[in-house]
């Protein structure tokens, strides 16, 4: 077998207080395929850093072959001191390194090469940082999160290029499909070591789950050996005046070895709180929905009914206008043409992409607490703030650290702790997995498979969606957008490829949401005298009994009304349950109408 190419060996390091790595190993033969996988904050991008020769550990060894090219992928690229991004990705070019496939990458990936640094976005310095490591197609690439702020396409694009390489590969990545897709060995590490399993990322999961158990029965044999030794001391001295110091030792010894073990950290206790359910089923409906910026049609004549539960997907190429089809569902921003309608009583929540809403200066607890006092209002009710970290693995003494020095991972979490404990029934995710860790991913998917109210999801992550969502609407290009039932892999089936430009051809007869550029050529028949009538009485009807629940609603929560007068309650209550069930009766009614009268091209 031939040398590995690097080696890291023993390595240990602290920053701060207490130790980050405390023996950790590394080895990268030619051509292997490894996927560095672990909790945030466990050292992962450290060791890739150490592993990359720009970080010097306390104590251990880093030994790489001569000769041997490595280029390191960081999760926040530096293209400061560059002109253009041809000249960022020719500078990490070797002698002899072809400058045409510089340009080549840059191209793929959707730049020209003239671009000014300063003025690229998030996924565009990727994209550049990207070209540069892939150019000289080195003997081995650490990549530090390389699917970061990527659209579906690119991703795409990433997995196949270096499938292509015969590069050996080092990849963090919170991107299970990319992983599984790519990685043929796995090194876990956890509390500040590495295990290695020479099986790929697939298989993770229960190689982890096994060695935690086999820790569980071991730390249960050493309860009992001190429960043991404790019951020996109070009552197998009492007949003796000197104690078996001996035994004495040993004790404190086994004590002492659970106190300082590194037990695996805890995991996430996630919960949504819902607020009152929406009256009646519908969520959202938006009819005939246009919205254009100058001559772009970013959305052209999309309708689609969301209703209470659905977990519906946006998904699409960056720039296709994800965000503003949302803004539009959810009323934020104002259509050019067609209708957006939401249901009564929706409680909306949204987690934003960036985390430029927390202040970097405030501590972790006033972002949780709002500054008042030691309590978070979770729903209805109050929760220690020290308690609320906890459940989302903060440490009681990172209650003052400001939000400045957390890590993104950190930023993450926190942002979801703060939006996970205002109630809800309608959740606006845009980006929820950046910078999570996959049990933290894990535990978000449970929690938004569990609750009962609706999810609007954008996103990147293809196992997130496949996971999550009950339908996917997918971006067809010029304004035209397309729903399929299922999650990604279910839409990827029915449309043939993925998020891209598609012939016409391949385009599936008439799905839900459909918005093709073409009217539909109109078919014999129309509406009977009924439900032409009906067509135009039931807005008004369901506008009535809105109105109508919204006060029934308003006198149920008058906190008097029941020591009061129980009867009026009872009344109220009964008369609210009738007003929400003849709401939905209405809505169901003119839905059924309005789609018939479109399917008539009426």
């Amino acid at each position: 077998m031939a040398a590995p190419l690097l080696i890291l060996q023993d390595i240990g390091l602290t920053f701060g207080g207490g130790p980050l790595l405390t023996g950790a190993d590394l080895s990268v033969g030619a051509g292997e395929r490894v996927a560095l996988v672990g909790r945030n904050g466990s050292g992962k991008s450290t060791l890739l850093k150490v592993a990359a020769g720009f970080v010097e550990p306390d104590r251990g060894e880093r030994t790489a072959r001569n000769g041997a090219t490595i280029r390191y992928l960081p999760q926040e690229p530096d293209l400061s001191g560059f002109a253009t991004t041809r000249a960022y990705v020719e500078a990490g070019l070797g002698p002899g390194d072809d400058t045409y496939r510089a340009l080549y990458l840059l191209n793929e990936l959707g730049l020209t090469g003239e671009e000014d640094p300063a003025a690229l976005s998030g996924g565009e310095v990727r994209r550049a940082a990207l070209a540069r490591v892939l150019a000289p197609e080195p003997d081995v690439l650490l990549l530090d999160e390389p699917t970061n702020h990527l659209d579906l396409p690119a991703i795409a694009w990433l997995e196949a290029e270096l499938a292509s390489l015969k590069s050996a590969l080092v990849i963090i990545s919170h991107d299970r499909r990319f992983l599984e897709t790519l990685s043929r060995v796995t090194v876990w590490l956890d509390r500040g070591r590495t295990r290695r399993s020479e099986q790929s990322f697939a298989h993770f999961e229960a190689w982890r789950d096994a060695i935690l158990e086999e820790e569980e029965r071991d730390r249960h044999k050493l309860d009992r050996k001190i429960a043991a030794e404790e019951d020996w001391m109070r009552y197998g001295v009492t007949a003796r005046r000197k104690r078996n110091m001996r035994r004495v030792g040993e004790l404190a010894a086994l004590r002492q070895e659970r106190r300082e073990g590194r037990r695996a950290t805890g995991t996430v206790t996630m919960t949504v709180t819902e607020t009152e359910k929406v009256s009646g089923k519908l969520v959202i409906e938006a009819v005939d929905v246009s919205k254009s910026y100058g001559d772009r049609a970013i959305v052209s004549r999309f309708s689609t009914r969301i209703a209470r539960g659905d977990r519906i997907g946006l998904v699409g190429a960056n720039g296709a206008g994800k965000t503003t089809l949302l803004n539009l569902l959810t009323g934020a921003l104002s259509p050019d043409s067609g209708t957006v309608r939401l249901g009564a009583n929706i409680e909306m929540v949204t987690l934003d992409q960036g985390r430029e809403a927390l202040d970097p200066d405030r501590s972790l607890a006033d972002t949780l607490t709002g500054g008042h006092g030691d309590l978070v209002h979770v729903g209805d009710g109050t929760k220690h703030v020290i308690g609320y970290m906890k459940d989302f693995l903060f440490a009681p003494e990172q209650a003052r650290t400001p939000v400045r020095v957390l890590s993104g991972g950190e930023r993450a979490r926190l942002m979801l702790a703060r939006a996970l404990a205002k109630p809800a029934n309608l959740l606006v995710l845009d980006e929820p997995t950046n910078d999570l860790d996959l049990e933290t991913l894990d535990l978000l998917q449970e929690m938004l498979a569990d609750h009962p109210g609706t999810v609007l999801l954008v996103s990147h992550d293809r196992d997130f969606i496949d996971r999550v969502v009950s339908s996917v609407i997918v971006s067809e290009g010029e304004g035209r957008w397309t729903e399929y039932a299922g999650g990604y892999s279910d839409m990827l089936a029915q449309r043939g490829e993925g998020v891209g430009a598609r012939k016409a051809a391949s385009a599936p007869k008439q799905p839900r949401g459909e918005t093709s550029a073409k009217p539909a050529a109109k078919a014999k028949g129309k509406l009977s005298f009924e439900e032409q009538h009906a067509l135009k009485t039931l807005p008004k009807r369901i506008a009535t009994l809105e109105a109508e629940v919204a006060k029934l609603d308003a006198a149920i929560a008058d906190p008097e009304l029941f020591s009061r007068d129980p009867a009026a309650f009872n009344r109220a209550a009964e008369a609210a349950t009738k007003a929400r069930a003849d709401l939905a009766e209405a809505e169901d009614r003119w839905l059924e109408i309005e789609m018939k009268r479109e399917e008539l091209g009426l």
